[in-house]
């Protein structure tokens, strides 16, 4: 993608790196980290499952996450302060992927703020929060190894920057672009959030059973793929950020990270009931429709039988 040093960053957004501590349990007992199961803004038990299957395939131990992590941090975060040492510098190149990230949302601003005055609404630009590890939602606590996530409670969206190296080893999904794409996705719940979509969609999940609500958030995940791609297309229109092979790189991270190919590399097989993303098919062709349209009214996956 075509950025340099004169490009926009935004401002919306918050730096947590770095920050430890405040994970316990109610009432400060242990150093656990809470992890909401069910209601408005928690996860459901297969979500559960899923993200567990996911850490063991990184080599991380669910338990020791729920059990432990906080207590790690909050020692050598009181080691730090009892010592007086200052927080290291960051990397040039963790520098650098901040950077981007900023520059990547500001695009998102300026895309979504145009198309939202072309129907004469008005485009209330989200927060991005770069954290290391854990933090604090309005959805409960986020942790790493859910990867990029928004929180439509706090319009707000997540993310660990070591994803991106997660994105690249494990998923076999390098490239800017691909990491923009990321990002985009993130946006394009929040764009759902603004048009009501969302508060739709988790007021139906609440009265359906487990399966059937995991294949209306896989229409709304493909949805947000779509408007990834409504935005790759509009913001390579107003500011030419397209390089060759960008697409492919984007095409390639949806297919990577398709519920199939996740569950082939976490259990072996493939649970289409327990999907709640989208195959790698369908998340290719969804950002295909988005990008080769430009055109969000396209993006209409919830009327549709052939996702």
């Amino acid at each position: 993608m075509r950025y340099d040093e004169q490009d926009r960053e935004s401002t919306n957004v918050e730096d947590r790196r770095g920050e430890r501590g405040g994970f316990g349990f109610p009432g400060g007992r242990g150093g656990g980290i809470q992890i909401p199961i069910g209601g408005k803004g928690g996860f459901s038990l297969t979500t559960l499952l899923i993200l567990g299957a996911i850490m063991l395939l990184f080599g991380i131990n669910p338990l020791e996450v729920l059990l432990d992590g906080g207590t790690r941090d909050r020692q050598s975060a009181g080691e730090e302060a009892a010592q007086g040492r200052r927080p290291a510098e960051r990397p040039g190149a963790e520098n650098a992927m901040a950077s981007f990230v900023k520059k990547v949302l500001a695009d998102t601003e300026d895309v979504w703020g145009r198309e939202f005055k072309r129907f004469n609404r008005t485009y209330q630009e989200p927060e991005l929060v770069m954290f290391s590890g854990a933090t604090r939602t309005a959805c409960g606590t986020g942790v790493s190894q859910m990867g990029p996530f928004y929180c439509p409670l706090d319009q707000k969206v997540y993310i660990d920057l070591a994803f991106y190296d997660e994105l690249k080893r494990r998923f076999n999904a390098p490239g800017d672009f691909a990491q923009a794409y990321v990002i985009a996705h993130e946006v394009g719940h929040h764009v759902q959030t603004l048009l009501g979509i969302a508060e739709k969609v988790q007021e139906m999940k609440q009265r359906m059973s487990d399966v059937e609500a995991n294949a209306l958030q896989v229409r709304m995940e493909l949805q947000a793929d779509c408007l990834s791609g409504v935005w790759a297309n509009l913001n390579h229109q107003l500011k030419n950020r397209l390089e060759e092979g960008d697409i492919e790189e984007g095409l390639n991270a949806a297919s990577q990270i398709g519920d199939d190919m996740i569950q082939r590399r976490t259990q072996g097989h493939v649970v289409p009931d327990a999907f709640t993303h989208g195959s790698a098919k369908q998340r290719v062709r969804w950002f295909k429709t988005g990008f080769q349209s430009g055109e969000m009214q396209l993006c209409d996956t919830f009327n549709t039988d052939d996702l």
